[in-house]
């Protein structure tokens, strides 16, 4: 074989000189791609529209258009990534656009200012836990979705046991739940044996909305002192306590079948059914107690 001839079932590539010209017997080369207004390169038969940008050229910004929402804007606007925070995400005011929400800050609030209390039962339960149980069975047992006796029953001790007031009540949770908290408030400036037969009197008067918290009320006060009596008191006297009760809530009935059901049967378990009428003159029981009605 010739020094510098192809190897049999070999192709040469054509070898090109200089500025690309083809040696002779060679197709001519194609000339380079023309050069763009700015030096950039020009492939041939392709515009330079936006869509058509040439090799090498830098994207143009384009003017913003007010409202417009580009593919990476719209998946952080659902993604909630980066690009500026909403006005809703940037308050640092508590947002109480939900049920939930202002159910969770009554109680919130309520936690903070029962926090020092304890019930009187042998135990020295939390007090909180008497609020929230009282917001769970009007809820639960009483079929309540009424959010603002939900809130009215997680709140309606503080004014009565704390310092609260019902100023910061209305400021902060509105007129209506601190209606319903006035209503089944005590004055505590009066003597326990009267506080206790106001409550007798008043009950048939009450709003149903406060009837149905203080039916609630009563009821997870009973089930506690039935549960576990505060220490100290005898028999006789957590006896004497379901009496008042049933005489509070004679003037409570027509209210909730259910809740009034449920104390039926603690009575009945108590032997406390005879004083389901309400009796003159001032209730028995002036003992003391953690929280409402001695319990």
């Amino acid at each position: 074989m010739a020094a510098g001839a192809p190897s049999p079932g070999l192709r040469c590539q054509p070898r090109r000189g200089a500025a690309g010209a083809a040696e002779p017997g060679l197709p001519p080369a194609a000339p380079p791609p023309a050069a763009g207004p700015e030096g950039t390169e020009r492939r041939p038969g392709i515009g330079t529209g936006p869509g058509n940008r040439p090799r090498g050229a830098r994207p143009r910004r384009h003017a913003a258009v007010p409202g417009a929402v580009g593919r990476a804007g719209a998946r952080r606007a659902v993604s909630g990534r980066g690009g500026p925070a909403s006005p809703r995400a940037r308050s640092t005011a508590p947002a109480m656009d939900s049920d939930a929400a202002r159910l969770l800050d009554a109680a919130e609030f309520a936690a903070q200012k029962h926090r020092e209390q304890r019930r009187k039962d042998p135990e020295g339960t939390p007090f909180i836990n008497h609020p929230i149980a009282v917001a769970r069975i009007l809820a639960c047992e009483a079929g309540v979705t009424d959010i603002e006796l939900l809130q009215a029953a997680l709140l309606h001790d503080t004014v009565e046991d704390t310092d609260t007031t019902f100023a910061e009540l209305e400021a902060r949770f509105g007129s209506a739940v601190t209606g319903l908290v006035r209503e089944v408030t005590d004055d505590k400036e009066l003597p326990r044996a009267e506080r206790k037969r106001l409550q007798v009197e008043r009950a048939p008067g009450r709003s149903p909305r406060a009837k149905l918290l203080q039916l609630a009320d009563k009821l997870h006060n009973l089930r506690d002192i039935a549960r576990c009596p505060p220490a100290g008191w005898s028999p006789e006297r957590v006896q004497e306590y379901f009496r008042w009760a049933a005489q509070v809530v004679s003037g409570l009935r027509g209210t909730s079948p259910a809740l009034e059901a449920a104390l039926e049967r603690l009575w009945g378990e108590r032997g406390a059914g005879p004083a389901l009428e309400p009796a003159p003159g001032p209730a028995p029981g002036t003992g003391g107690r953690a929280g409402r009605d001695s319990q």
